[in-house]
């Protein structure tokens, strides 16, 4: 399938927001990935202070808690004049200051991680509405579901979070680190000792846990992939009896994510021992020299037993910072990958491209001339040299064997596809001078595969306009479908559910009629829309149809002969060319394919999905 290049101006016209900066190369750093997600996340300006002047202010209040631990072992142990009061007004003043940072620090995170959440989802979504069409080739359901909604969410959430993490973290470690070159900076130089080696550990690990985690999410797609494939054949998958299969193609794809799973688990288990090993050396050497100058400073009287104590407990509480920033590489590392399944389905999903050329409403006139469609290069072509020409207010039926290249054919005029060579006019202006929206407010279509949303009856007929109530039901009446909706207890205000299942086929039938009533295009295209309908159904499709059809150009696809026989004219294809062209009467007395199909047993049927 050909696909339109992507063009700023299109998508300025459809509503889409410039493109993103382009993705870095796989080998771009973590400083690089994290710059292209600053137009969702970087903006909040207020909520990014808040937070960080929050983070700062409850990581000052870390040495506060040794530091009170001298005065209170020197003067109120040892001494005895400290006033009383003071103790619960530090401790009180210091835990408000804390709880009070951290309920800021918390709120601004959460404002910061779904505002850019919903700015990124709502960008992906708007990008897939108008993306160009051979993205849905490419990508299952399933994969785009979950980078819209699921990907986005836990990378948001993971990323902001370690983010603020480690700026807490790393605010707590410099104030106790301030602290302790306050009381004693030579023992403390001991300290960088570890900062190399925990470096080379959070680079090393970081590298395996993000390649782990796209291999996962690749993983994840096709486990989801599967599931989705089972719940739509449900039926088909009973009838066959192809349970056990499934279930083991289930448990091999789980068995694969679980493996990868542990693999990433691994890799970040290994980051917090060995960065706790290296700091446990560090501390415990800091800690001995500490007691071996104490020692001889309290003999000199140069120390007294509240430093000491207030300096061995701020070494302690370096720690716990220590073990977290240590572990913060595994969320970064998650976060990032996440977001960027995002990022790079705006880089795949190019915008559909189309001219400036539009009017109200054609006339109908469509020309094919010389269109060839070719999906695979090393395959037969899907169309092929294929020349025609559809009058105003024509119906039309195209017929032929499975495979001919007749929904091929019809999906050029809304360009769904675009032709790999030759031109597609309409009104005497090619397709690609239309802009889209104008292009495709030509047409309506009717098909077999009825497509209905989780809506009310009203809103699925006026699908893309304004609903007015009584148009909707002037339009259900005329897709004979109105007695049935006005006998439901909320009318046309009532809920289809999922796709409008709860309906017969013949009434999904008559519903996309209404909708393309509803639209009033002035060109119809209708693909296979009686088929597989028991008779008293297909009659009612067939009158609502044939008041739909009056006075509108119409394309026909179809094998029953009483959808096709009174066709203004008959397109016989097959192997993608047109090989007859006429009346029934005409093609029947001509005795070519189209007379062999009707002889064979079951008709056009037999041979036509």
């Amino acid at each position: 399938m050909q696909s339109s290049p992507s063009q700023n101006g299109a998508q300025e016209s459809a509503g889409v927001p410039p493109a993103p900066a382009p993705s870095p190369a796989p080998e771009a750093g973590l400083r690089a990935r994290l710059a292209r997600l600053s137009p969702y996340f970087g903006n909040q300006r207020l909520a990014w202070f808040v937070a960080f002047a929050a983070t700062i202010a409850g990581a000052a209040t870390e040495p506060l808690i040794p530091a009170l631990l001298k005065p209170l072992l020197d003067h109120g142990f040892t001494e005895r004049d400290l006033p009383l009061w003071t103790v619960p007004v530090a401790i009180v003043g210091i835990f408000f200051i804390r709880g009070l940072a951290q309920f800021a620090g918390q709120y601004a995170l959460a404002r910061i991680a779904n505002d850019g959440m919903q700015k990124l989802r709502q960008r992906l979504f708007e990008r897939i509405l108008v993306a160009d069409m051979a993205l849905f080739s490419r990508k299952t359901a399933s994969a785009l579901s979950n980078a819209v909604v699921y990907e986005v969410q836990t990378g948001a959430m993971l990323l902001v979070q370690a983010l603020l993490g480690i700026s807490r973290d790393g605010f707590t470690l410099v104030a106790l680190l301030g602290y302790l070159i306050y009381l004693n900076w030579q023992l403390t130089l001991i300290v960088a000792v570890m900062v190399p080696g925990v470096g080379w550990i959070m680079k090393t690990l970081s590298g395996r846990v993000y390649r782990l985690t796209k291999s996962s999410q690749e993983a994840t797609d096709e486990l989801a992939y599967v599931v989705e494939e089972n719940v739509l054949a449900h039926r088909m998958v009973r009838l066959h009896g192809a349970q056990a299969s499934q279930a083991r193609r289930f448990a091999r794809l789980s068995q694969r994510l679980r493996q990868l799973a542990i693999k990433s688990t691994i890799a970040s288990a290994a980051t917090t021992p060995l960065t706790q090993l290296l700091a446990a050396v560090a501390l415990s050497a800091v800690i001995c020299i500490a007691l071996w100058q104490s020692q001889g400073a309290m003999a000199n009287r140069e120390v007294t037993v509240g430093g000491f104590v207030a300096f061995i407990a701020a070494m302690l509480m370096l720690i716990a910072p220590i073990r977290r920033m240590a572990d913060i590489t595994s969320p970064i590392t998650r976060g990032v990958a996440a977001l960027e399944r995002g990022l790079a389905l705006l880089d795949e999903a190019g915008a559909e491209s189309g001219g400036s050329y539009a009017v109200a409403r054609v006339q109908g006139a469509i020309t094919l001339r010389d269109v060839s469609v070719r999906f695979d290069p090393e395959r037969a072509p899907a169309l092929d040299h294929v020349s025609l020409s559809v009058q105003p207010g024509e119906v039309v039926a195209l017929v032929g064997p499975s495979g001919a290249g007749k929904t091929t054919l019809v999906n050029l005029l809304p360009r769904f596809i675009d032709p790999t060579s030759g031109q597609v006019l309409l009104d005497g202006h090619a397709l690609p001078e239309w802009r889209l929206d104008a292009l495709r407010a030509q047409f309506a279509m009717v098909s077999q595969d009825v497509v209905m949303f989780n809506d009310s009856i009203a809103a699925n007929v006026a699908l893309g306009q304004e609903v007015d109530e009584q148009r909707v039901q002037a339009c259900l009446a005329a897709a004979n479908l109105g007695d049935y909706v006005a006998a439901l207890p909320q009318g046309i205000h009532t809920l289809v559910g999922h796709n409008a299942t709860q309906l017969s086929g013949g009434q999904r039938q008559r519903l996309a009629i209404a909708r393309a009533l509803y639209k009033d295009a002035p060109i119809l295209i209708l693909d296979e829309a009686t088929s597989a309908l028991d008779t008293e159904s297909e009659r009612l499709v067939q009158e609502a149809l044939q008041r739909l059809m009056q006075g509108r150009t119409t394309l026909v696809i179809a094998h029953r002969l009483s959808t096709i026989e009174h066709a203004d004219r008959l397109i016989v294809m097959d192997r993608g060319r047109v090989v007859e062209q006429g009346t029934h009467a005409e093609l029947m007395a001509r005795g070519g394919l189209y007379a062999r199909l009707q002889t064979r047993p079951g008709g056009l049927e037999s041979e036509d999905a």
